[in-house]
């Protein structure tokens, strides 16, 4: 290992300035959550092994290095078991470009690899009922110029079905309001798409950008939603517009959850359409899932609803077929009879 001891520091430095924006074509955002799991990773060895990070070598990071990280990760910082298999899931993603690119180092890197995700229990998709997604993109007051920016704001956040930042990295551009109205959405993995636009959002839109006289040729760059300081809104600033009208919302409905994000609105988008009937390859893509399997969870979901619902309703009592000891039978009948009722 000697010969290789101070790869690491370059390696990792090429993994994610070169390696994941170059080839891989990896997010800007996705780029930032590896660079953070690294960053921890290398806390976690000067906070518990007193390693500065240029004494940080392949001799350091090894199999029974990275589970003690991971440990720390879950009790030190409290990180759940989520959390914990995404910094797992950068760290297999490095080592599968340092096993391709330094064959010397692939026993350690096999060792690394096979460390296994943490089990978590099945997601739960938090969303808004019809009637409260009514209530929440009507709390904008249309008399006030900044809250009609907020109402367009929420009606093309739910209508598009778009993750946050797709949404505050719209420019006047991306938005087409002639026949057929539609939006160009820049999503993960340098991906677009195009999702049409419904008239009432339409319209909202085509309003909003003749008050802000959006539409000259100058302004097709600029950024589709600004703050009140004339800078574009940032994801923090999304969440605390819908935040506010969540929260005046649920003084008249108790079923809003208390935290309403903005992925709560694309999850409800994708339910909503599901409830409607519309098929789940167009869910896919408008959503901009790469797999089908990922909108699948919507699909299962509200399976699962269904059934909760149909149970409330049922008039078929509860029958327990499976044999209990009496003590005025052959213990040996019994259990022939025991495991059948298992089989």
């Amino acid at each position: 290992m000697r010969k290789t001891e101070n790869l690491f520091p370059k390696l990792l430095g090429d993994f994610l300035s070169v390696y994941l924006p170059s080839q891989r074509n990896y997010s800007k955002n996705t780029i930032s959550s590896y660079c953070d799991s690294f960053k921890l990773l290398l806390q976690y060895l000067k906070d518990e092994k007193n390693l500065n990070p240029d004494q940080v070598t392949f001799n350091v990071i090894n199999a029974d290095g990275i589970l003690n990280y991971l440990s720390w990760l879950e009790k030190s910082r409290n990180c759940s078991r989520s959390t914990v298999n995404q910094r797992l899931a950068a760290i297999h993603s490095f080592f599968k470009y340092v096993q391709k690119n330094h064959p010397e180092l692939m026993s350690l890197s096999h060792s690394i690899l096979e460390i296994p995700l943490r089990k978590t229990p099945p997601p739960t998709i938090a969303y808004l009922l019809q009637e409260d997604l009514r209530l929440i993109l009507s709390q904008p007051n249309a008399a006030k110029k900044s809250e009609r920016r907020d109402q367009v704001l929420l009606c093309l956040l739910y209508d598009t079905g778009c993750r946050v930042q797709e949404l505050v990295d719209l420019t006047v551009s991306s938005i087409r309001l002639e026949p057929p109205t539609q939006v160009k959405l820049h999503g993960k993995g340098d991906k677009t798409r195009i999702v049409p636009l419904m008239s009432n959002t339409a319209k909202l839109l085509r309003d909003y950008m003749t008050e802000h006289r959006l539409g000259e040729p100058q302004t097709l760059q600029y950024p589709l939603f600004c703050s009140q300081r004339k800078e574009p809104l940032t994801r923090a600033g999304v969440t605390y517009i819908l935040k506010k009208y969540a929260d005046m919302a649920r003084v008249r409905s108790s079923s809003i959850p208390q935290n309403v994000t903005p992925h709560v609105m694309r999850h409800s988008k994708a339910m909503h359409m599901l409830e409607s009937g519309i098929n789940i390859v167009y869910i896919r893509d408008i959503l901009g899932h790469v797999n089908i399997s990922t909108t699948e969870v919507y699909a299962k979901a509200n399976l699962e609803m269904k059934r909760r619902a149909l149970e409330k309703v049922s008039l078929v009592p509860a029958y327990d077929a499976t044999p209990y000891w009496t003590g005025d039978s052959n213990l040996l009948t019994w259990l022939e009879d025991f495991g059948k009722s298992l089989s």
